[in-house]
Formats: C-alpha cells, structure tokens, sequence
C-alpha cells in the first residue's frame, strides 16, 4: 500500500477536527443513530407501522434528536466516571 506524499497527509489532517471536538462529535454521532432508531421503535409501538410511519418517525426525531445531543453532553461525564468505577483499566 502506497504511503500520502507530505502533501496529501496535510490535506487529510486538515479535514480533520481537532482532538478536543471529541465529545461534541462523541454525542453528535450518538444522538443522530440513536435517536433515528428509537424514533423508529417508539413511533411503531405507539401507532403501528402504516402508510404515514415514516412520516410520523421522521416528526418525532426532529425533537428526539437535538434532546439526545444535549443529554448525551450532560451525561457523557458521569457515565465515564461509571465505566472507571466498574471496569478494570488496562494494563
């Protein structure tokens, strides 16, 4: 496999968000999958899958998942803190 020139691997680096974005990035993928998928399971269980599902499913994530973001940065710290206090570290 051919390695970037100097060039490309700046360019590459470049597109690329700085390391402290990481729990905003963290919690933008997150809320977008997650809230999409409950979207699609809380609107099935409460009014079926019919000819307006999607329509309905797409309505409730426009509000589930700006929620989610804003959760997911209020509770990202506590369940780090969790995950440290249950699991071994490496070694």
């Amino acid at each position: 496999m051919n390695q970037p020139t100097r060039a490309e691997a700046l360019t590459i680096n470049r597109r690329k968000l700085s390391p402290r974005a990481t729990p905003y990035v963290f919690a933008l993928y997150m809320a977008t999958i997650m809230a999409f998928l409950m979207s699609l399971v809380i609107t099935a269980a409460n009014s079926g899958i019919d000819n307006d599902y999607l329509s309905n499913a797409l309505h409730a994530y426009k509000l589930a998942m700006p929620v989610a973001f804003l959760c997911i940065l209020v509770v990202r710290p506590i369940v780090i803190k969790l995950v440290a206090f249950t699991v071994h570290p490496h070694r």
